[in-house]
């Protein structure tokens, strides 16, 4: 079914191309209807989320998952029972040459930072520090750091800026010298 101008005159064609006659109206002819979408969305909760009763006006927290028109919500640790989808966790680590004392990056990053920690010298094998809990910077050797950090998006952005402020203060150092 589709709707035709033919000589400026709407018609609307319900040809199903069978052996019926093609029936033909006009614009006037045509009778006036209207569609009402109810925009209230349901989503079930289930496997651990459903384990609960909630109660009204309670959050929930977890994904939603649409399909066939139907909205589910669950919990993360049940992603791999329901998609071919796994969760992972990524541990990243970057090695920087830096040949300056490593006392003064730890008191520049201190200025810039609000958490900087010194860590054990048993548990990280030498020099090391702590930044917001979540970014360790270790001593390496006289002209290595490394940095390491598990992937999130809070965590990369602490590391992209700890890593400009070490490559600023590299630039210091070689500009002075």
């Amino acid at each position: 079914m589709f709707m035709a101008d033919i000589a400026c005159v709407r018609v609307l064609y319900t040809g199903d191309y069978s052996r019926e006659e093609d029936c033909h109206l006009c614009a006037a002819e045509i009778p006036q209807f209207s569609l009402y979408f109810n925009s209230e969305k349901m989503a079930k909760t289930i496997r651990r989320l459903a384990e609960k009763t909630l109660e009204v006006g309670e959050s929930v927290s977890g994904f939603l998952v649409k399909k066939a028109f139907t909205c589910q919500i669950m919990a993360l640790d049940d992603l791999h029972v329901f998609s071919q989808l796994s969760t992972e966790n990524i541990s990243q680590r970057i090695t920087i040459a830096y040949n300056g004392a490593f006392g003064v990056l730890k008191h520049r990053l201190k200025q810039i930072f609000e958490s900087v920690e010194s860590l054990p010298d048993e548990e990280s094998e030498g020099p090391a520090f702590r930044v917001h809990e979540r970014l360790t910077v270790k001593y390496e050797s006289e002209k290595h750091i490394s940095l390491h950090w598990r992937s999130d998006p809070i965590s990369d952005m602490v590391s992209d800026s700890v890593i400009i402020s070490i490559l600023l203060i590299l630039i210091l150092i070689t500009s002075y010298c």
